[in-house]
């Protein structure tokens, strides 16, 4: 349940992690909860300061509206629109989701035009003939309610289970065309099936039909493919020379950034860094083996949630640089961009598990606790240090 709006004061907290996946739960659900107490970071162990604006229950996605306001997922199916500050908040909708294991309502993006046409764009969990699967929906943001509501796109085929759904929203940098990203579902198989858009990254219009051209189709790909080889593909963003970044929880190991390029077969489950969960290897990415790899990937795990493309101006030493949120490793990773290349770079310890990070009007960075252990998930705003 809620516990009310938390004093904006600067947080910090300790963790642990592990290194465990079960079906119907992501590696950042089963590998380790967060510690949640309060600790003294010594001064200078992070660059930035950080105030908790709000909490929530199970949050999943934060984004930001012009005004400043801010719109927040929660797993149960709750949209909430907050004030700037945090300090009050409504619930716009509340979605049909089937919440089981990884589902939930997940992504919230603001269209493109969203100052003409209000429209919002979010993404859920739902059950249907057959399965379960990924849904891709949009809204129209009118007396402080979200309505108009409409499903655009299914992924498919529905199967069983309650996993890998993915469910990441990112607009091409002309505003003409959405990138939506639909998972493996815990099957392995369906991200090399032509036909299924499970494991794979998906180029459509604004009303959610397959994009005309895309790269796939004349070789008998459904027409929205894009991309395809993907695992559980929780974050995705142009930066701003219009490149399309990824990234992915690989299996035992093997967490992914990927540099997304039309038409190419990102390997899995043929190709990975990473090991089976019963320890049976699975083959490393290698030059000549036919399947695009990773600019960077991980061992042990960080546990990839949502990622952002640094643009603002209020730490200018990281501008273009992505920012993941990291589930079992309770962190928040930078990874350095230059051009098409990508290094790893810092890995702060946030003592909690961090679902999704954004960046603010203000150029701030703002990261959102995950809660999905019975903790708090907390909205926290990073700024630099004085």
């Amino acid at each position: 349940m809620h516990t009310g709006l938390l004093a904006l004061l600067p947080v910090a907290l300790i963790a642990c992690s592990g290194n465990v996946e079960a079906p119907g739960a992501d590696n950042a659900t089963m590998q380790g909860a967060a510690t949640q107490g309060a600790a003294n970071v010594p001064a200078g162990a992070k660059p930035f300061t950080e105030t908790v604006i709000a909490d929530f229950d199970s949050p999943w996605a934060v984004a930001f509206l012009p005004d400043r306001r801010m719109l927040v997922s929660e797993k149960d199916g709750r949209m909430l629109m907050l004030s700037a500050d945090g300090r009050t908040r409504r619930v716009i909708a509340t979605l049909p989701v089937d919440s089981a294991g990884q589902g939930a309502l997940m992504d919230i993006v603001p269209a493109p035009g969203f100052a003409q046409n209000k429209q919002v764009y979010f993404s859920y969990s739902a059950a249907g003939d057959g399965g379960k699967g990924v849904v891709l929906a949009r809204g129209v943001l009118a007396d402080d309610r979200l309505r108009q509501i409409e499903a655009l796109f299914r992924a498919g085929p529905l199967v069983e289970g309650n996993g890998h759904y993915s469910g990441r929203i990112a607009f091409s940098p002309d505003g003409k065309y959405l990138f939506f990203t639909a998972g493996d579902r815990q099957k392995f198989t369906p991200a090399q099936d032509k036909q299924a858009t499970l494991g794979k990254v998906l180029r459509l219009t604004l009303d959610g039909k397959p994009a005309p051209a895309n790269p796939l189709a004349a070789q008998g790909f459904n027409p929205a493919v894009w991309s395809y080889g993907h695992r559980n593909l929780l974050g995705l963003a142009f930066d701003a020379q219009g490149n399309l970044w990824e990234q992915e929880m690989g299996p035992k190991g093997g967490d992914e950034v990927n540099l997304i390029l039309p038409g190419r077969n990102y390997g899995w489950p043929n190709a990975s860094n990473g090991s089976h969960y019963d320890g049976r290897d699975i083959p490393d990415h290698k030059p000549g083996d036919g399947y695009e790899p990773p600019k960077v990937s991980w061992n042990p795990v960080i546990s990839p949630g949502g990622l952002m493309i640094y643009a603002g101006n209020r730490f200018p030493q990281w501008k273009g640089d992505a920012f993941i949120g990291g589930l079992s490793s309770t962190s928040l990773v930078r990874v350095d961009l230059n051009g098409t290349a990508a290094s790893k770079g810092d890995q702060w310890d946030m003592g909690a598990r961090i679902r999704d990070v954004a960046e603010g009007p203000d150029g701030a960075i703002y990261v959102l606790e995950d809660g999905d252990d019975g903790s708090q998930g907390r909205l926290i705003r990073l700024d630099p240090q004085s």
